[in-house]
């Protein structure tokens, strides 16, 4: 039998996201998260969770109406607890203004007791099947525009709910124009830099929130286990991951996000302790380390610090020689710009790089390349 290795990317272009069924129904039980005064996107997304792909029948109090894809028949209290609104007559406003918006047409009937809405352009984003069969509401999925998602979340003020679904409708995965994307499913604005590193200020401006409020719905999500976030000193900033996600998208286990991995693959400044201070016992190597003469210009405490970090992130990778007490590991400079009399440069930035073998015994079993951006302050 051929064996085939698979290999998932997700990409940044893409102009629609799918979302499933079940994922939107456990954000409407979930009562933690709010809704009200939200820019419309989770209420959008409700309705877009209940449209037909096909034409189907639904009887309410007697009679039998034809639903056509794109639409869904449902009586005002459903819409109400769909929406979470204290009276039916809130439920009616944010159907006004959604249609005020272009999104959807809507009328009611039964004497103002059902509603029957269509959600517009829904065949332009989602196959539409000419046969007539019962269509299921709580299994599948449909495609969400970025467009829209980007319209609504800049019409108003961001519910909790709407920022949920504006993370996991950004969300890019293992996809290389984004940094940071292969270690997790990250979230991403499509700004063009390719980096997902995001401050407060750039949320509050996107969500119409204060900075404080962005903070706090961010620790509360992180808490929920809706996301991990990561933030980083100075005016770097932060990034989000998304927690569950890989199961929902594409039924594969979610992975744990590293901190430290995520400054490594982002390029964020390590900090280091002075020349001066003593080198906390925890975080000596207990490998033996032969480090060249020519590599001079970086310190030996250094020197350590920086491959217990760089070990630790390998082996929470699967590189069990990190984690193996005879391991020895040997560093030696790759270019001319490690030795002493270079030194100086550093002032400028000049990166410097080194030489990592792994070795087993007198055996070489895995080299590396590492890359250090001095950020000397004097």
């Amino acid at each position: 039998m051929p064996a085939y290795q698979l290999e998932i990317k997700q990409v940044v272009d893409y102009p629609r996201c799918r979302i499933y069924r079940q994922f939107v129904h456990r954000l409407m039980a979930d009562r933690s998260i709010r809704v009200s005064g939200g820019s419309g996107l989770f209420y959008f997304t409700a309705l877009c969770s209940y449209a037909n792909f096909r034409t189907s029948y639904r009887r309410i109090d007697g009679i039998s109406y034809t639903v056509y894809p794109g639409e869904w028949v449902c009586t005002l209290k459903e819409l109400s607890q769909w929406f979470r609104t204290r009276f039916q007559c809130q439920a009616l406003m944010v159907l006004e203004q959604l249609q005020k918006q272009h999104l959807i047409s809507f009328q009611t009937l039964g004497r103002g007791n059902v509603i029957r809405y269509k959600v517009r352009d829904w065949s332009k984003h989602n196959t539409v099947l000419e046969y007539n069969a019962p269509c299921q509401k709580d299994t599948g999925f449909f495609f969400l525009p970025v467009s829209i998602v980007t319209d609504l979340v800049s019409s108003g003020r961001c519910s909790e709910m709407d920022i949920v679904l504006d993370l996991w409708v950004s969300a890019i995965y293992n996809d290389s124009q984004v940094q940071g994307s292969d270690l997790g499913p990250v979230a991403y604005f499509r700004n063009g830099t390719g980096n997902p590193l995001v401050t407060y200020s750039e949320l509050a401006a996107r969500w119409g929130l204060s900075r404080a409020t962005v903070g706090r719905i961010l620790k509360k999500l992180a808490g929920l286990d809706y996301i991990s976030l990561m933030a980083f000193p100075g005016r770097h900033g932060s990034v989000i991951y998304l927690q569950n996600y890989l199961s929902t998208m594409f039924e594969i286990s979610d992975v744990m996000v590293d901190k430290e991995e995520v400054a490594m693959t982002l390029n964020i400044r390590l900090e280091l302790p002075d020349d001066g201070e003593t080198v906390q016992n925890e975080l000596a190597l207990e490998h033996e380390v032969t480090v060249s003469d020519e590599l001079a210009s970086v310190s030996k405490s250094h020197i350590e610090i920086i491959l217990q970090k760089m070990a630790e992130i390998l082996m929470a990778q699967g590189i069990s020689c990190f984690g193996c007490q005879l391991s020895h590991y040997k560093l030696y400079p790759l270019s001319g710009d490690c030795r002493e009399d270079l030194f100086p440069r550093a002032r400028e930035q000049t990166p410097i790089r080194f030489g990592l073998a792994v070795l087993c015994g007198n055996r070489q079993v895995t080299s590396f390349e590492l890359t250090l951006t001095p950020n000397a302050e004097f």
